[in-house]
Order: structure tokens, then sequence, then C-alpha cells
């Protein structure tokens, strides 16, 4: 009586609690303990005739506690390991365990769990050696056994529901491979979809959902992986085709590797979302940890990247009073026993972004990070990736090359670093020469600017390989002159870089490297400071040039308001020749929220007065990468044509 009372008691709770969506991100210490005060389901084995591969085979079966014939059931197929076969799950895995404790706590809603063999053919066995071909392939196979045999034994069998909406396939390692395979080839017979740890058997994202809209009629896309397993390409490239197309999907990293530690936990976690009411919307923020940023050296797991644009740090100090993250806004991390700062920021925007580590008030770079030249030192960089950031993105197309040259600039009476761009089959075809863009970096930044953090060789790369644009030279010379960038900004710089680029940069670029001359083969750009520099010289050269390009920019007022308005006199008076020897005027803006935005726009009305014609993009993302990045994609499209 007792009993019985605790089990209606329990199962009541239940029903009150199923509805809600599981807000665990991580299993509980004791989640796989069994308890003696609760009741438990059942769990059999089953005996099935296998067609496809011609035998009878095993799998096993747990029903829920309280389970009723008379009551119908969704069933939930839970796959194993290339080492394990349909015991794996139970004797490692501990599903029952789990899934009771679930029940006695109200976060289930009931369901069949099926435990098959995953490895189709007569000899099932995980002996000998499990890699041979023919057993690698019984486990393609499987989807035909999966399909046609037991899941019609199992409906047959059991009062289950035989609607895709009650038909949920999870699995670990080989068997989250064959989940993937398996649930988004059959969409019409599965629609709750769970890989743990998915293994290279895996197909390609575009073989596993040509048409990848189809997802959208999955309830649930559950992927998961932990953060030092060796496999975690297999799951997060299926995870970045899915969010590059637009598919609400669980991507959930957790701590650990490729074991049941792992696994137990996700079954945790997966079980409670099923057969219910999912919210798509909260799934980017379900997940442990991050991916590491691209911008990370080699091996460094911190900072990390959450799917919702969070940033995870963390960084040794041990004997560190105050540690913080200076992001533009400043977060202070929490020490633990062994020396380890953590802290999670804000959600940041898609974006290229300067930071650095505060230790004590002290700003450093971060060990794990790379480190770029950018707000006058070096500094540490994130890269954030964002919808719509797959034009520089290293892709499978023939690629040009960075080179890094020294020349003597009679100028400035200095050595002097160039970066410069050639594209693929530069050094192959030694007849072929190519028009020029020179481009310049903003205040605060250097030659290296455009190349690193401009991403310009993949930009050019993929451009060029797509058709988009004519192959070309691009020279990314340091546009810093004196102390350099604002510090020391003025007239008397502008008329120091005009005369180095006409007499030292130009020159040298055009005689060690094959490039075209005259005006029509030659364009010229620049962001922010850049951009002004590119204003002045190219107004006054206009016949140097046959593009102009002005990012993020326009003079600085009131500080240039002198220099201004002797370049709209010039632009007046020298309209008809300016007009006739640019073909290409292209001006772009970070959208109102770009500290050049006032400037640039009270420039365009300068223009607009003296009859000036010009192109004009805003592109939102304020005075950033992204938005430069965009600009150099738009503009090198439109040049030499």
């Amino acid at each position: 009586m007792k009993n019985s009372l605790i089990f209606t008691v329990t199962f009541l709770l239940y029903g009150l609690c199923v509805s809600a969506q599981n807000t665990d991100r991580q299993a509980p210490q004791g989640f796989d303990v069994e308890r003696k005060d609760i009741p438990h389901g059942k769990i059999d084995t089953i005996q099935y005739a296998s067609k496809t591969v011609g035998t009878t085979r095993k799998a096993l079966v747990y029903v829920p506690p309280g389970f009723k014939k008379g009551e119908k059931y969704p069933v939930l197929y839970l796959l194993h390991g290339i080492g394990g076969d349909e015991k794996e799950w139970f004797n490692q895995g501990k599903p029952n365990v789990i899934l009771d404790n679930l029940y006695a706590q109200g976060k289930l809603q009931p369901m069949i769990v099926v435990l098959p063999n995953g490895r189709a053919m007569k000899d099932d066995r995980a002996t000998g050696n499990i890699m041979a071909p023919d057993k690698v392939e019984a486990f393609a196979t499987f989807e035909k056994d999966l399909l046609n045999d037991l899941i019609p034994f199992v409906e047959k069998k059991y009062p289950v529901k035989k609607d895709r909406e009650n038909r949920a396939l999870a699995g670990l390692s080989m068997g989250g491979g064959q989940t993937q395979n398996f649930a988004f080839g059959n969409i019409d017979k599965f629609a709750w979809l769970g890989a743990f740890s998915s293994a290279p058997n895996t197909k390609e994202p575009s073989k596993l959902l040509p048409n990848p809209q189809d997802a959208l009629k999955l309830k649930l896309i559950f992927i998961s992986c932990g953060d030092a397993d060796g496999l975690m390409p297999f799951s997060k490239r299926t995870s970045d085709y899915l969010k590059k197309n637009k598919i609400p999907h669980i991507f959930y990293i957790e701590p650990g590797g490729h074991d049941f530690k792992v696994w137990k936990n996700d079954l945790y976690i997966f079980s409670q979302l099923l057969f219910k009411s999912v919210d798509k919307t909260k799934f980017d923020g379900f997940t442990v940890l991050g991916t590491p940023a691209a911008t990370n050296i080699r091996n460094a797991q911190y900072p990390q990247i959450l799917s919702d644009g969070r940033v995870m740090f963390k960084i040794k100090a041990p004997e560190a009073q105050k540690v913080q993250i200076d992001l533009g806004k400043k977060y202070d991390l929490k020490k633990d026993t062994d020396g380890f700062w953590t802290g999670t920021t804000d959600v940041q925007s898609g974006s290229f972004h300067y930071y650095s580590l505060l230790i004590d008030g002290v700003a450093v770079a971060d060990p794990s990070s790379e480190t770029f030249y950018g707000m006058g030192r070096y500094a540490s960089g994130i890269d954030i990736p964002f919808d719509g950031d797959d034009f520089y993105a290293l892709k499978d197309v023939p690629h040009g090359d960075i080179r890094i040259k020294i020349f003597y600039s009679k100028v400035t009476n200095s050595w002097r670093r160039v970066f410069i761009y050639t594209p693929a089959g530069y050094d192959q075809n030694a007849s072929e020469s190519f028009p020029a863009l020179y481009i310049l970096h903003g205040g605060g930044e250097d030659e290296s600017g455009w190349a690193n953090q401009g991403k310009t060789n993949l930009i050019l790369d993929n451009l060029i390989a797509e058709g988009k644009a004519k192959k070309m030279v691009i020279v990314m010379p340091d546009a810093n002159i004196g102390q350099g960038g604002i510090r020391n900004f003025g007239e008397r710089n502008l008329q120091m870089f005009e005369k180095e680029l006409k007499e030292s940069i130009i020159p040298f670029a055009e005689s060690n490297y094959r490039i075209k001359k005259g005006k029509e083969n030659r364009a010229l750009a620049g962001l922010s400071m850049g951009g002004i520099y590119t204003l002045y010289a190219g107004i006054q050269n206009s016949d140097m040039f046959s593009s102009l390009g002005v990012f993020s920019s326009g003079y600085m007022l009131p500080m240039l308001q002198d220099v201004a308005d002797k370049q709209y006199k010039f632009l007046n008076e020298n309209k008809s020749a300016f007009s006739s020897n640019i073909k290409n005027f292209w001006i772009s803006m970070g959208g109102k929220e770009d500290i050049a935005y006032e400037n640039g726009q009270k420039m365009l009305k300068e223009l607009d007065k003296i009859g000036i014609k010009y192109s004009y993009r805003d592109y939102p993302g304020g005075h950033s990468w992204p938005v430069w990045r965009d600009s150099l994609h738009q503009f090198a499209q439109e040049l030499f044509k």
C-alpha cells in the first residue's frame, strides 16, 4: 500500500511537470546511481526475424515504470558504438537507471526505449577486427534492418504509437553517425534526432541533407560532443551546415572526451526533451561549453564562442588579485581553487573584436589568442561568426599568396614594409600582368591590418574563383607617417603619404611585380584614416586612378575642416577632370552606429552640392572589420571592368 501511494504521488507530480522544456544543462551528481525508493522500469531481451540479414537478431527493450499494455507509447531507438552491441548501453550507460530517476522526478514523457545491435550481419558480435570492412559496412546495412524488420516487430509486439512524431532515433559514436544518416535520410520515419559524439561514418552535410529545409520537419535535432573529443569536427560540420541554412538545432558541447561519462550525460539531457513541446528559440543557448575561437592559437581551448554569441574565457593567473576581460565593456572573471579565472560575456555582435586581459589593472594580450596590431599596439583579437560571413571563409578554391616585402622610402628616409596579395597562378604564368588595388588601413593599425584582420586574400580568392572579380594584385602599405595614426595626423601627414604613394610605393610595386601601368589599371581605397588618405591622394591625383573606395570615412571635423574646404574647392574647380578620370567613386558606411557616419554624411552632402557622382553602400556593423571586409568584397567586384 505504501509503495503504491509513493508511485501514485510520483506520477501525479510527473503529470504536472513533463510539459515544460528541460532547463538542465548538465546532469547532477548521482543521476546514474540506482535508487531503491522509486518505481523502476523493466528491461528485457527480444528476438526478431531479420529478412535484411537472413537470421534472428537480438535487441533489448526498456519499458517505463507503470507500463500498461492498454496505453500507447512513443519509442526511442538508442544505438551503440563500433565496439559494442545491444548490451553496450545497458552495461556501461545505465539507461534504465538514468531514466528511472528522471521518471521519479517527473521529468520524462513515458516512452519505450529499444537498444538494438547496429551491426547488421549474421555474426554481429563485437569480436575480432571490429574495423574490418564487412563489419563497418554492416552498420550501414542496419538502416534497412531497422526500418524493415526491427521497427515493424516492435510496433507489432508493444503498444506503441506508430507515427513519425512519436519515433526518435539517437546513438553514440558510430551510432551517432548512423542516427544522422538514417534520421536525416528518413524524415518521414523519425521526428527526433540525437547524435552523440558522431563518428566518421557520418555523411557529409550536403549528402545528409541535399535539401536542408527538409530538416525543418524534425521536431528536435540534438547534436552533442565532448570538448576534448577528437571527433568533434564531425559534429561541428553538421551543426555549421544547419546553422548556415538556418535550421534550428541544439549543438550541445560539454566537458569530456569520447566516453560514457559524456554519453550518459547526453542521454540525461536529450531524453528530457523528447515527445513534448520544445521551444526552438532557446536552442542557441542550450549548451555547457562553446567552440574554441578561430583566432585562438593552436590547441588553445579558450576563449570559446557559444552559439548565441557569448564568449567564455578561462585564464590561469594564480597570483593575480583581479582579472578582467576588456572587450569594449569590462567583465570580471572569478577565480577557482586551481588558480583559473573564468567568466562569460554578454552576447557579442558578429564581428572582429580587439580585446585585452586586465591583470591587476595591467592590459596584456591573452596568451591563448593570436595577436593583431590594432589600437596602436598589439592586442588579442576574436572573430565572432555571423550569418553572411561566408564570403571570407576558407574554401576549396585556388588560393593566392600574401607576400611581405621591405623597401626603402626616400620620402620618409626609412625602411618600409608592405604586404602584397598576388592571385592564384601568379607564379605559374610569368607572361600575365595584372591591375592593382592599393588599399590603406585605419588609425592605430598598420600594413598587416588588411592581410590579417581584413581577410583580403580569402575575399579575393573566393571572388576570383566565382568569376565575380578580376584577377588583381593588392598592395597594402604602411600609411603611418611620423608617429603614426591620429596622434600625428594632419595635412602634413596627408601630403607626405601622397608623396610616398606616388614616389615610393607605386614605383616599388610596379617594378617588382607584374602590374599593368596606367590609371585604368590602378585603384585606391582605404578605411577610416586610410579613407581620408584615399580622399586626399585620390582627389589630388585623379589622373593616376580609375577607382576610389572610401570605407567608414569622411574628413574628421572640425580637426580637418581646413583640409576639407581645400579639397571641396579643388573638386569644384576640377570637377570635369575628376569625373572623367574616376569611373568608380565608391563610398560605404557601417550604419548610423559607425563613428564616422556623421562626417561621412556631411561629405556626401558636399559632393552632392558640387555634382560629383558616387556609389554609396550602408552596411550595418559600426566601425568594425566586418563592415570593411564587406566593403572590399563589394568594391573589388566593381574594379577594372
